[in-house]
């Protein structure tokens, strides 16, 4: 029992069910590249790819960032500064869960593998970001833009035909939460000479600028149905994500952020898993 009450606070500790975020691109870009369903194994192993890569990617940033944690106010009670898992444990948890991105993307294919240390080495290097850039949000979209190039590649072993505009999408919708999420923290940020958009420009400016940039991932979402061929099912979905990414910041806002959770969880779960779907659904329609 207690190795699994250790093992509930590491996964507790680093949101493991925020999993959903990332993965619904990578299967998009799976699926895209199939025009279809894949096969189950390149299924099994994206899969596999993405819980390691941010299970790392997180382990990594909780780590690197726990000094910062103990004294926010905000994040003082998370699982390493509260000392309910040892720092050893947190280093274990993240060299596992490397090796099992590296494993997954060896079973996949050469080019997988090849990719494999640019798309892991952006995901940790954002966590050392704040200490030196306000365009840490940025960096955190371009590791997650990995995501569907990622699912692509598992299937096509190939970089052919990729519409761009799917990562470009989700650089910028990942951009811009993390900003508003950022709002949080901005004070604290400022003082403690860290850097957002937020503590750099003020949450008032860090909103308009997570507006702009949901505008444009709301584009290339939809300029991606153009690419490749989708039928009105994607659009579909696409008018969910307007929806949602409208409704996150109608309940938010600079001088309001009681309700960020629903916000930031809620609705891009939502967005994340309605593409996916509507991508499904569209080429299992036709094109």
């Amino acid at each position: 029992m207690t190795m699994r009450k250790k093992i509930a606070t590491l996964l507790e500790m680093i949101k493991f069910e925020h999993t959903v975020f990332a993965l619904p691109f990578a299967l998009m870009g799976a699926f895209l590249a199939e025009r279809g369903l894949p096969t189950f194994t390149v299924f099994f192993w994206v899969v596999l790819a993405m819980v390691g890569a941010r299970t790392c990617a997180m382990g990594f940033n909780r780590i690197a960032d726990r000094r910062f944690d103990a004294v926010n106010p905000r994040t003082a009670d998370r699982a390493l500064p509260a000392g309910k898992v040892s720092l050893f444990e947190s280093w274990l948890m993240v060299v596992l869960a490397g090796l099992l991105f590296f494993f997954a993307c060896f079973m996949l294919n050469p080019l997988a593998l090849k990719i494999a240390p640019v798309a892991l080495g952006l995901t940790l290097f954002y966590s050392l970001t704040k200490r030196f850039t306000w365009l840490c949000h940025v960096v955190l979209g371009v590791a997650l833009a990995f995501s569907p190039l990622g699912g692509w590649v598992a299937v096509a072993a190939s970089f052919d035909g990729y519409p761009w505009a799917l990562s470009l999408g989700v650089l910028f919708w990942v951009a811009g939460f993390d900003c508003v999420y950022a709002c949080q923290d901005a004070d604290f940020d400022r003082e403690a000479g860290l850097f957002s958009m937020p503590a750099m420009f003020g949450r008032q400016n860090g909103f308009r600028i997570a507006v702009a940039f949901h505008v444009l991932a709301f584009a290339l979402f939809t300029l991606t149905g153009v690419l490749m061929g989708l039928n009105l099912w994607y659009y579909a979905g696409i008018v969910v994500t307007g929806c949602a990414l409208f409704y996150q910041h109608l309940i938010v806002n600079p001088r309001d952020l009681s309700r960020i959770q629903q916000s930031f969880f809620s609705m891009n779960g939502l967005i994340a898993l309605t593409l996916f779907i509507a991508t499904w659904i569209a080429l299992g329609t036709g094109y």
